[in-house]
This record gives structure tokens, C-alpha cells and sequence, in this order.
């Protein structure tokens, strides 16, 4: 008798078992996972906040360094503009009649300058930029009609406004003397970057309506009174000016100046100091110094 056959069969799924699903996570784990890349995001916001501490404290410092040089400058600027003035009344105390100064030659300069006269009428300054003293002068004259550039006719200079209330009286300002400070002194020893130019006018006071004639009758509170203007330009667009009254004196031959805001003590000391002049003669010696800055 014939045995049976056993045939065993394999069956083999065609599909891949189904993944599991990862078991849920406890609280510890879920926090941890949630807060990943906080660490980064801190040190974005640590590194953000002190570059702007960094860039604030950078902006204050520049900042401060600027307003130092400004003021500085500013110093400097009315020094130089006051010695301006000081080395151009040298020259008018030797001139014995001042309508020579005070009149114009070309509308500009007057007929009789300072012998402190250096270059041209557009002088470039230490910073690059050019003055033309030619649109400065008619702006002093013509405060009223600018930015309108070299327009200054008589008629404007007579107008009375606010800042020149006088008329006819009106100062009208001549260029006088104009130059580099370091030029003060043929030795080159002054060391300023300044450039400075000073004009001369008729004093406002008087009354015979003619700005280019001295008062001559003892009646006018002007006589023997004119004004001098100094301007100084700097770096920076550093820019300061001094305007002072010179007078002569009626109680010597000898004939002086003073400015008028320094009073009596200042000529006095003015004439223990400085070297005796004789009228349309020139200085024999002169002696000054500026200082550079702080």
C-alpha cells in the first residue's frame, strides 16, 4: 500500500508589514523636543543687542568728537578774527586821513588798504572750498538782496531795513586787508589754518548822509569815528565775526585808536605798550601770537 504524500506549503505575503507608529512620547521628552533651537535663538538676540550697544556707544563718541572740534574751531575762528583786527588797526593809525579808506577804488577794496594783503580775491580755503570776496563784500553791504550773487547797487545799500536801519547812513563796508593768518608775520611761525579778511566803513552815527566822507563838522556825533569789520573763515565751514569802532583822540599829537568796546583801560594799555607811531610812517616792529587750539 502506497504512502500518502505530505506536501508542506509556504506562503509568503507579497506585502511589507505595516510600520509601526513610534510609541508616544512622556512630558519630559515632549518639552525637550519642543523647545530645540532656543539656544540659537538666544544667542541671535544676545549678539543683535550688543552690536546696537556697540554702534550706539560708536554714534556718541564720533558725536562727541565732533562737537569738540566744532567748538574748537569756533574758538580758534574768533581769535583769529580779533587779531584781524589788531594787525589792521596797525595800519589805519598810521593813516592820516581816513576818507582815503573809507572811499572805494572798484567798488570793493577802498582807496587806501592795509599793507596785510595777500593773493587774490578768491583765496581757496584749508578745506577746499573758495571765497570770493567780491559776493562777501556785497553781501555785508547787501544782507537784504541775497542769495542773489554780486548784486549790490547803491540804492540797496541805502535801503533801510532791520538790520541796517541808518538810510544814507548806511555803512557801506571796503575791503581793507585780507589773507592768511600765518601770513600775519613774514617768519611763518604762526601755525592756523584761518583765513581772514577785515573791512572798513563810515560810523552809522552820523548824519551828513554820506558813508564815504568822515564827519567834518564838530557837530556830528560821528567825527572822527569808522568801524571795522573782521571775518574769519576755518575748517568745517568755521565762520566768525567781529565788528569793532575805531576813534581817534583829541588829547594827543599823536594820533591814536581804541576800540570801542574795550573802553579807556585798553587804550591806556594800548599806549604804554605799543611802539610810537607818527602819522603816514609805518610800523617798525610787531610782535603777536595765536595759539593752535586746545
Amino acid at each position: 500500500m502506497r504512502e500518502p504524500t505530505v506536501r508542506t506549503m509556504r506562503l509568503e505575503s507579497v506585502f511589507e508589514p505595516a510600520r509601526l507608529a513610534p510609541a508616544p512620547a512622556s512630558g519630559s521628552e515632549a518639552r525637550l523636543h519642543g523647545e530645540r533651537g532656543v539656544a540659537l535663538v538666544i544667542a541671535l538676540l544676545s549678539t543683535l543687542l550688543m552690536t546696537a550697544l556697540g554702534m550706539a556707544l560708536m554714534l556718541t563718541t564720533m558725536t562727541e568728537t565732533m562737537i569738540t572740534g566744532n567748538y574748537r574751531d569756533g574758538v580758534e575762528a574768533m581769535y583769529a578774527a580779533d587779531a584781524a583786527i589788531e594787525r589792521t588797526l596797525q595800519d589805519l593809525l598810521t593813516v592820516p586821513d581816513w576818507n582815503t579808506a573809507i572811499s572805494t577804488a572798484d567798488g570793493v577794496r577802498s582807496n587806501v588798504t592795509s599793507s596785510f594783503i595777500t593773493g587774490d580775491l578768491s583765496p581757496t580755503l584749508i578745506d577746499g572750498r573758495t571765497l570770493d570776496l567780491t559776493k562777501a563784500t556785497a553781501a555785508v553791504n547787501c544782507p537784504h538782496v541775497v542769495p542773489v550773487p554780486g548784486s549790490c547797487s547803491a540804492p540797496d545799500m541805502e535801503l533801510s531795513t532791520d538790520m541796517r536801519p541808518w538810510g544814507l547812513n548806511n555803512p557801506q563796508w571796503r575791503l581793507y586787508a585780507y589773507g592768511p593768518v600765518s601770513d600775519f608775520v613774514p617768519t611763518g611761525t604762526i601755525n592756523s589754518p584761518f583765513y581772514v579778511a577785515v573791512w572798513v566803513a563810515d560810523d552809522p552815527s552820523e548824519t551828513d548822509d554820506n558813508p564815504s566822507v568822515d564827519g567834518t563838522t564838530a557837530d556830528n556825533p560821528g567825527r572822527g569815528v569808522i568801524q571795522l569789520r573782521a571775518e574769519a573763515f576755518g575748517p568745517n565751514g568755521a565762520h566768525r565775526i567781529i565788528e569793532t569802532t575805531l576813534a581817534r583822540t583829541d588829547t594827543t599829537e599823536i594820533e591814536r585808536g581804541y576800540t570801542g568796546q574795550r573802553g579807556q583801560d585798553e587804550q591806556n594799555r594800548r599806549a604804554r605798550k605799543a611802539a610810537v607811531q607818527t602819522p603816514g610812517k609805518q610800523l617798525t616792529q610787531s610782535q603777536m601770537s595765536l595759539g593752535g587750539g586746545f
